[in-house]
């Protein structure tokens, strides 16, 4: 199944460019400021949270600055890509009528530019790094693991959603609700040493904590995690990806007929 997945989009690749040229474009279309938003947008969030958390939870965290934003990055390509993935069938659904385009490829494509805009906005995390007094070593190279692993679940539960979204329209305002408990559920402006011991592993449910959490160990602590830590983020990657992979392929030819 992967192998034929890669033969179409290389078959493909010049449609497929066209695609997440257009879903960039059409972010920013209109705006002043246009490509800058990728930047602003995740700045702008990092600046709120600093102002309201930092005195409540940024005291006894070292390095906070970084501690933030790079949960706030982390989470925002998570949200932007699985967004721009539930609804990405769908508002094609005049391209897809009339053209035989594997579907998937508009799922896709919305992943893909959340990528790039995630490139953008570490850079500005790299700028905060240096005037943090962060070092930079060769470990920084494990950071593509759970970038690869984040790739993949934003994927799968794209896959997911999309699928969803085709036959039950409310999933748009469900997932909405499911994000805000998300956003702080992992850990992205609050230290895990505020809970009770006994609840602290309960968090490793949460994929996403878990991928904040490798990002820091790497970035903050210069460690690079443990083959359990490294496990559990790909399981869950691959997981993802497989059951997102399996719903679009049993649910794919029905949605002609809800476009």
């Amino acid at each position: 199944m992967g192998k034929r997945l890669i033969k179409t989009l290389i078959q493909s690749r010049y449609l497929f460019t066209q695609l997440v040229k257009r879903d960039f474009r059409q972010k920013y279309k209109k705006t002043t400021l246009g490509l800058l938003w990728s930047a602003l947008n995740p700045l702008c969030e990092f600046a709120i949270m600093m102002l309201i958390f930092r005195n409540l939870f940024g005291r006894d965290t070292p390095h906070y600055t970084i501690y933030l934003l790079t949960g706030v990055l982390v989470y925002g390509m998570f949200s932007s890509a699985t967004h721009g993935g539930m609804t990405a069938i769908l508002s094609n659904s005049g391209i897809i009528t009339k053209i035989n385009v594997p579907k998937w490829f508009f799922v896709l494509s919305k992943n893909v530019a959340c990528l790039v805009d995630f490139g953008i906005t570490f850079l500005i995390l790299i700028v905060f790094m240096v005037l943090d007094d962060i070092a930079f070593t060769w470990k920084f190279v494990f950071l593509l693991i759970p970038l690869g692993c984040l790739i993949l679940f934003n994927l799968g539960v794209s896959m997911i959603l999309s699928t969803m979204y085709v036959f039950f329209k409310d999933t748009q305002y469900l997932y909405n609700i499911f994000c805000r408990l998300l956003n702080y559920l992992s850990a992205i402006f609050w230290q895990v040493s505020i809970l009770p011991e006994q609840y602290r592993d309960l968090l490793k449910i949460n994929p996403l904590y878990d991928y904040i959490v490798y990002f820091r160990s790497i970035i903050i602590d210069g460690t690079i995690p443990s083959l359990t830590d490294h496990l559990i983020c790909i399981g869950y990657a691959a997981v993802f990806f497989l059951a997102g992979c399996i719903t679009y392929k049993l649910n794919n030819k029905k949605f002609i007929y809800y476009l």
